[in-house]
Order: structure tokens, then C-alpha cells, then sequence
């Protein structure tokens, strides 16, 4: 999230890098990208993990506030896979991981702006792992559920939808575990916990039935 709070995270961690930069600078993205390769030479994998939400009714966003949820949780990732992409292809081999969301598998009431970003950036990592798949590069989503981090202190203050979820919650640490052991694999979405995948799937096959029970039965926001 910040430099100073990386560097105490990883103080006793070798061959440890940080950078700083402003995901919405386009020209930010696009240079740190040809530094890390001037400076290590390649990228096997590349995780896209920035990104905030905020839970309200859609009539209470207003142009800025939507266009900033873009601009990191969706343009930001898709720029970066772009620009390293494009290296991984000539490489011949990487694989890039674009945390995604439930969200944008499910779409819920009072989540209207994050979960645009989320089904986008889908869409998007669907199209460039089949353009990318004769250079042996991977792309992965991964579409977890709700995660016990900071990411609700701006989503959800007055923190009742995390308690109404609780059961369905997940760790950092198993969302990390489960990342960690698909790296290198050619997996094409990972979705987390095994209750919401499979809500997912129904939500796939019955859509006007799973409208009616995420409107009355599952509205926890």
C-alpha cells in the first residue's frame, strides 16, 4: 500500500525491491515497467492486486468518484498487463494474475460502480490469455470473496456487511496460499471460497432466479 510499510513487512526478506507510483499516471505505469526491466531483466509473474470500492446506492456516486474506481481497479491493471504482456510474449513464458472479485462474477445492489470494474477487468483478462496463449503466457483471475482487510474501512465503515458475511470470509493469508500455489500453472480463474463458486455457477445457469435472492434472500449490504 506504501513504501514504509513494505520495507517493515519485508525488512528481513532478501533481494527485496519497492517502488512507488501513482496507478492513475499512465506514463508512471509505463516507466516503472521499462525500469524493472532494465534493471532485473524479466518478469515471471505479475500480480495486478490495487484496487477500492465503495458500497452505496448508485445514485450517490457522482463522475469523479466513478471515473477514480476505473482508473485503479480496472485501467491500472489492464495497462500493466499490456506492458508486460507484451515482454512475457517475447520471452516466450510468464503469468499474469489479476485479482478480480466475486464481484465480478455476481453483481449485488449498492455495489454497482466496483463491480463494473471487476466483470471489465474479467472480460479483459479473458480476451488476453487467448491472445497470449501460443507465447506460453498465462493469465489468471482470481475472484475471491469477501477478505478481512483494510479494503472495508472505505467499503463498508460502519462494518455490518463484513459481520453479515462472516461465514464467507477469507484471510489474506488463505487468498495468498492459494495464489502462490497456481503460480506457473495454466489456470484460468481461481474463485474463492468454494460456497461463493459455486454460488457463481448458479448465478451463471438461473440469472433471473439469483436476481430474486441476491434482491431479498442474500442482501446483506
Amino acid at each position: 500500500r506504501n513504501q514504509e510499510k513494505m520495507a517493515k513487512l519485508y525488512a528481513d526478506r532478501p533481494n527485496f525491491h519497492s517502488y512507488g507510483l501513482n496507478s492513475r499516471d499512465d506514463q508512471a505505469l509505463a516507466q516503472l515497467v521499462d525500469q524493472v526491466y532494465k534493471e532485473f531483466g524479466r518478469i515471471d509473474v505479475f500480480i495486478n492486486n490495487a484496487g477500492f470500492g465503495e458500497f452505496k446506492a448508485f445514485d450517490t456516486f457522482d463522475a469523479p468518484s466513478i471515473r477514480e474506481t476505473f482508473d485503479v481497479n480496472t485501467l491500472a491493471a489492464i495497462n500493466f498487463s499490456r506492458l508486460v504482456g507484451e515482454r512475457m510474449a517475447v520471452a516466450g513464458s510468464g503469468h499474469i494474475i489479476n485479482i478480480a472479485s466475486m464481484a465480478g462474477k455476481m453483481a449485488t445492489a449498492k455495489a454497482s460502480v466496483y463491480a463494473a470494474t471487476k466483470f471489465a477487468l474479467i472480460g479483459y483478462s479473458n480476451a488476453l490469455r487467448l491472445e497470449l496463449a501460443d507465447s506460453q503466457v498465462y493469465v489468471m483471475t482470481v475472484n475471491p470473496g469477501p477478505i478481512s482487510t483494510k479494503f472495508f474501512d472505505k467499503a463498508d465503515p460502519s462494518g455490518s456487511y463484513l459481520k453479515a458475511v462472516a461465514r464467507y470470509s477469507l484471510t489474506p493469508e488463505q487468498v495468498a496460499k492459494k495464489i502462490v500455489a497456481n503460480m506457473g500453472k495454466n489456470k484460468r480463474e481461481l474463485n474463492l471460497p468454494l460456497a461463493m463458486a459455486f454460488a457463481a455457477k448458479f448465478y451463471a445457469l438461473f440469472p433471473k432466479t439469483a436476481d430474486f435472492l441476491s434482491r431479498k434472500a442474500f442482501n446483506y449490504k
